[in-house]
């Protein structure tokens, strides 16, 4: 650049200062995408889903409705793998893997149901076998008494 007399500037090499001044501008745009894609990417790793304590709490109510209902007696390998998956799903809480947190935790209270349902069934055919043996003992009441009458 040159000063004229009357004070106003002379570009004498336009195509030059106009690269350069390109240069510039482009330049900074490179390192801020970069910067802003490594601010998104920890951004995605850093957001941390939160616990799954209704996930939890469902499976815990849900074993102890399993115990209340005996199925410690009736359906001790379901309720144990219901008790080991809900331990496994404080484990993944603990470790902040919270996605396979609630998944051990529906596993967990799944499990816990079907001691349950088990529970109620192997009580129901207990029950069914006892209103057996009580009818046949009736039939064979009536069936002598019946006899015992000419």
């Amino acid at each position: 650049m040159k000063y004229r007399s009357d004070g106003k500037f002379i570009f004498t090499q336009q195509r030059p200062l106009m690269n350069s001044v390109l240069q510039t501008l482009r330049a900074p745009r490179l390192p801020k995408a970069a910067g802003l894609a490594s601010v998104l990417l920890l951004a995605a790793c850093a957001s941390t889903p939160p616990p799954p304590t209704a996930s939890l709490q469902a499976a815990k109510q849900a074993i102890s409705e399993a115990e209340r209902a005996d199925a410690s007696r009736y359906a001790p390998e379901e309720l144990g793998d219901a008790r080991n998956k809900l331990a496994f799903a404080d484990t993944a809480v603990s470790e902040r893997k919270m996605i396979i947190a609630d998944r051990f935790a529906q596993e967990s209270r799944a499990g816990a149901e079907l001691a349950s349902a088990r529970t109620t069934a192997a009580k129901a055919n207990a029950v069914n076998d006892e209103m057996k043996r009580s009818t046949g003992t009736l039939v064979e009441e009536m069936q002598r008494s019946a006899g015992d009458k000419p």
